[in-house]
């Protein structure tokens, strides 16, 4: 696999990209040596978080973890991307994989926002391939996320799902 390590507001040591490099290494079974594996650490008072993107074809696989430790930031991120994996390596297989990946773009806005301006700082873009509802809730669990946006292949409509309690989803379709 290969590793892209970042940080803000952190230096990144030798040691961190040890302790990254034998943790996230256990999920070397999973993935090809072509694997990208995003890694950006960030520290904000005393919050230390880690946060981990693996876009493979047509899928993206997402966690992050915070702790007041970084190293127990790493040790947490890693379970929950292997609890990922395992809880849908089935539905993944069984997936029909497209060539695209989704590409991403995360812009941080430093400008400091009047009080009545609402103030995006974060923007994400993707491609949207076409996909079934159930295809679009494994893409939102694998993310990590409690909303997924998709385009309906059925539809050809933009369409939400979403967690809801008790384990279950739910689907908003658009009405004209």
């Amino acid at each position: 696999m290969r590793y892209i390590i970042s940080g803000k507001n952190i230096d990144v040591t030798e040691g961190l990209k040890s302790a990254i490099y034998d943790k996230i290494g256990k999920l070397e079974r999973y993935f090809t040596p072509e694997t990208e594996i995003h890694v950006t650490l960030s520290v904000e008072k005393d919050r230390q978080k880690i946060e981990i993107t693996i876009p493979m074809k047509g899928n993206v696989v997402r966690a992050e973890q915070v702790s007041t430790d970084m190293y127990a930031s790493i040790d947490l991120v890693e379970e929950v991307i292997e609890r990922q994996l395992r809880k849908y390596k089935n539905k993944l297989i069984e997936m029909k994989q497209t060539a695209s990946n989704f590409n991403q773009a995360f812009i941080d806005d430093e400008e400091m926002a009047e009080e009545d301006e609402i103030n995006i700082t974060r923007v994400k873009k993707f491609a949207m391939k076409p996909m079934d509802a159930e295809e679009a809730c494994v893409q939102m669990e694998l993310c990590g996320h409690n909303f997924y946006v998709f385009r309906n292949a059925e539809t050809d409509e933009v369409n939400v799902v979403y967690k809801r309690k008790g384990n279950s989803y739910g689907l908003i379709e658009p009405e004209f």
